[in-house]
C-alpha cells in the first residue's frame, strides 16, 4: 500500500511497476542491471479516489496521463533500482496530494475609488509628456 495522506491510500493492485535497463551513466552494469522504473498507476479506475480529484490529477499530470486514465511515472535517477522506485512512488504521492486540494474559488473585486483616481492622474501625466516631445514651434529645422 502507497500511504498518500492519514486516511487516504493507494492498494498495492492499482500500481504496477515494470524495470528498463536506464539511459546514461552507469559504469559496467549499465548494460545488464535494469535499475529504470516505470510506475502505472490506474486513476481512473481508482475507488479510493473521489472524482474531482482524479479530474484535478488528470490536469496536473499532463503528458503522463494514458488515454487508458493511468498516471506513468518513469524514473532513472540513480543507479539503484530500489531507490529509483522510492523516488517514484514519492512523485506519485505528492502528485496525488496535490490534486486533494481544492483550488479557492476567486471573489470578483472592483477597484478602489483611490486607485481609479490614481490610475487616471498617471495617465495624464503621460499624456502630457508624450504631447511634449516633436519640434518646437519657434525652432526653424
Amino acid at each position: 500500500m502507497l500511504q498518500i495522506t492519514d486516511d487516504l491510500s493507494i492498494a498495492d493492485w492499482e500500481l504496477s511497476e515494470t524495470f528498463t535497463r536506464a539511459q546514461g551513466p552507469g559504469g559496467q552494469n549499465v548494460n545488464k542491471v535494469s535499475t529504470a522504473v516505470e510506475l502505472r498507476f490506474e486513476a481512473a479506475r481508482s475507488p479510493h479516489l473521489p472524482d474531482p480529484v482524479k479530474a484535478r490529477l488528470r490536469r496536473l499530470a499532463g503528458r503522463r496521463w494514458t488515454t487508458e486514465g493511468a498516471v506513468l511515472i518513469a524514473v532513472q535517477d540513480t543507479r539503484s533500482q530500489a531507490r529509483n522506485r522510492e523516488i517514484a512512488r514519492e512523485r506519485l504521492a505528492e502528485l496525488i496530494r496535490q490534486a486533494l486540494v481544492a483550488p479557492r474559488k476567486r471573489i470578483a473585486t472592483r477597484p478602489t475609488l483611490g486607485s481609479q483616481r490614481r490610475r487616471l492622474v498617471a495617465k495624464a501625466v503621460r499624456g502630457t509628456v508624450k504631447s511634449l516631445r516633436g519640434r518646437v514651434a519657434g525652432d526653424p529645422e
